[in-house]
């Protein structure tokens, strides 16, 4: 069962990268348009020109607005058109004549845009990184697309164990016959769980860290998501040299993940570090990849019967049981009937402007209904 939901703030593309031509960027399984308007603020719409179906995204941005390169209506930034050459310049633009328009804020680097329908109140928030102006702490991001599920890699950075069999540089004790996963601490907080747990790592022996007053090689580890896509992560090395790592990611559609990793150390902070912490951040991106891709079923499912999880799998169990909760709220997308009606009609994110104001001409997705949760849950617990 697929887990792609709406209600959250997801990271879109880099704020370097949105410069003066729009562009087209798929997320959820939908299309949208980014562009900056007049005054340089991002913008993110549904990208189907509710006219004929033209690619906003492959249009050109005309006094702030984006210009569909189909018949040249043009829409501002609230996702209304302002303008149908067609009609003449005293012509009356239909007040149908709009299309979904989406939250935006820029922060550490990137774009980010709320895909949900929820008031500004109820938002879940983007994650703070509360490093990120300090100076005694430097940031470095890499970013990469790759093909697996986003949910097997928000997973797999909640696992504690496959440390030992993936990331050679992490540890690699998991051939020792007297190895085990050492006991963890769970916390449960409002948007995610995070476990603590203290491990070996050869990295903490290594005569260029500092001195520690804990066990030479042992490495205070904490890992957490907030949400279904946002990640963090501490590695404390010694009791001085840390690492706080920050991850966001956006399915851009069940089986292809975007990510971004924000590494902030306290320490080695010359700017000529910076290739080295990025080089060993994408050699570890890659060894999962490696695994993730693989993967089967592709998706995980959200339930537990149908593998068989150890004791250090907690996190995971209790990731999923936040992704039930939020299915349980009704924003979780129906995956599958999407794409059925993805085949003779465009659908889109609900945005918040559709709790004000009805008239639309794009579809939403389709979500799961709380029923129809209860009723599978049911037929699974049957199954047995």
């Amino acid at each position: 069962m697929t887990a792609v939901f709406i209600n959250f703030w997801y990271p879109v593309i880099e704020g370097s990268e949105l410069g003066d031509e729009p562009l087209q960027v798929t997320m959820l399984g939908c299309d949208f348009v980014l562009f900056r308007d007049e005054h340089g603020k991002a913008r993110c719409l549904a990208n189907t020109c509710m006219h004929r179906g033209g690619s906003l995204g492959h249009g050109v941005v005309r006094d702030g607005c984006i210009q569909c390169p189909y018949h040249g209506w043009q829409y501002n930034g609230d996702g209304r058109c302002v303008r149908i050459p067609s009609i003449g310049r005293d012509g009356k633009i239909p007040a149908r004549a709009k299309v979904d328009s989406y939250p935006v804020e820029e922060r550490y680097g990137l774009v980010f845009a709320f895909l949900g329908d929820l008031p500004e109140k109820e938002r879940p928030p983007i994650q703070t990184i509360v490093e990120w102006d300090q100076d005694d702490w430097r940031p470095t991001m890499v970013g990469w697309e790759f093909d697996a599920n986003m949910e097997r890699a928000v997973e797999n950075s909640m696992d504690p164990a496959h440390n030992e069999f993936v990331h050679p540089t992490h540890g690699f004790q998991g051939e020792r016959e007297d190895y085990r996963v050492p006991d963890m601490e769970i916390v449960e907080e409002e948007l995610g769980a995070y476990f603590r747990i203290v491990m070996y790592s050869p990295a903490g022996e290594k005569g260029t860290l500092k001195e520690s007053k804990r066990e030479a090689g042992s490495v205070e580890a904490y890992s957490g998501h907030r949400g279904p896509n946002q990640l963090w992560n501490r590695l404390h090395l010694t009791d001085e040299y840390w690492l706080h790592q920050y991850q966001f990611s956006v399915p851009v559609d069940t089986g292809r993940t975007r990510f971004w990793h924000i590494n902030m150390r306290n320490s080695w902070l010359d700017p000529k570090v910076d290739e080295r912490m990025d080089e060993r951040n994408r050699a570890t991106a890659e060894q999962d990849q490696i695994v993730l891709k693989r993967l089967r079923p592709v998706v995980p499912p959200l339930g537990t019967s149908q593998e068989l999880l150890m004791p250090s799998d907690e996190p995971v169990r209790q990731y999923r049981r936040y992704l039930a909760g939020w299915e349980a709220k009704g924003w979780r997308i129906d995956v599958e009937r999407m794409r059925e009606m993805q085949k003779t009609t465009t659908v889109t994110i609900p945005s918040p402007g559709r709790r004000d104001a009805g008239n639309w001409v794009l579809n939403t997705v389709p979500l799961v209904a709380p029923h129809e949760i209860a009723a599978g849950s049911s037929s699974a617990s049957g199954a047995q």
